[in-house]
């Protein structure tokens, strides 16, 4: 885990230093409160960092201020050393963004104790943060996730004038699948599709189990022809390996809707995406329609 130290004392930035890298976490060093504040803002900042009160250019309790007044997510935890002992002091740096705070000079036992406790938080916050965005069983976005992210890449598009591809897909005759090997199996073949499908994705694509065994693909910044293309290699995924439950071949394979655009309303692109899955369903199965 990265963590950020932003200490202007040479010898504290030393101490530091060497005490994170013994504990096993990756030191990210600031010299002073605007050095920190630079890696702060940053959209791969640390997601821990301690903080000296009084530093040159920012103290930490205004970067607390300011990394709080970002709403950032993931969530930053901040620890606060300071010289300071005096009860409002340490209740402006809480109110400030601070989550802890540690009177200099620290003990190291107790330092790392306290960066424990926040690497302990944030893996909570990390833990129900993908509960309530993601599909508890194929564990790609959830219904609403998938939709937020869709709009989202809509008002990107809008704003670049780029185009974002829609897929909806569907695993044909999947209720079969339940009647003949159990719901069991039926879970293991959704889990399954969501793997194929994540894993014939590009890493800028985004997929969300709209509902039941149906499963939504934003593909942004892509034509319909790349589109097509793309959904071509989603829908082998599917098709061209059986899938394997209790010893048993299941042969499964999925329809495709696909729609482009760049200033469509999300609601009317998911209306399209799913007409044209229909209009596969309608014409034979395994295979993509286009609208």
């Amino acid at each position: 885990m990265r963590v950020l130290a932003a200490e202007d004392n040479p010898v504290f930035q030393s101490m530091l230093r060497s005490m994170l890298v013994k504990w096993g976490y990756q030191a990210v060093m600031a010299r002073d409160g605007l050095e920190a504040w630079k890696i702060l803002e940053s959209g791969e900042s640390p997601r821990l960092a301690v903080l000296d009160w009084m530093m040159p250019g920012l103290d930490g309790v205004e970067i607390c201020r300011r990394i709080r007044s970002l709403r950032r997510e993931p969530y930053v935890y901040i620890l606060l050393l300071t010289a300071r002992t005096e009860s409002q002091d340490l209740v402006e740096g809480m109110d400030a963004g601070a989550d802890d705070y540690l009177t200099k000079p620290f003990n190291a036992h107790e330092l790392r104790v306290r960066i424990r406790a926040g690497r302990r938080i944030l893996d909570l916050q990390d833990a129900l943060r993908q509960q309530a965005t993601h599909d508890g069983l194929t564990g790609v976005l959830n219904r609403n996730s998938i939709l937020e992210r869709l709009d989202q890449e809509l008002a990107r598009a809008a704003r670049a004038s780029e185009p974002v591809s829609v897929l909806m897909v569907d695993l044909d005759r999947f209720k079969s699948v339940n009647d003949a090997h159990g719901h069991l199996a039926g879970d293991a073949v959704l889990r399954e599709a969501a793997r194929r499908l994540q894993g014939a994705s590009r890493a800028y694509d985004t997929i969300g189990r709209y509902g039941g065994e149906e499963f939504l693909v934003v593909l942004p910044g892509c034509g319909t022809a790349d589109a097509l293309s793309q959904a071509e290699r989603l829908r082998d995924s599917i098709a061209s390996v059986p899938f394997l439950f209790e010893g048993s071949n299941l042969r499964v394979t999925a329809s495709f809707g696909l729609t482009c655009t760049a200033r469509t309303p999300s609601r009317d692109v998911v209306r399209i995406a799913d007409e044209a899955l229909y209009e596969a369903k309608a014409s034979g199965r395994n295979r993509v329609v286009t609208r």
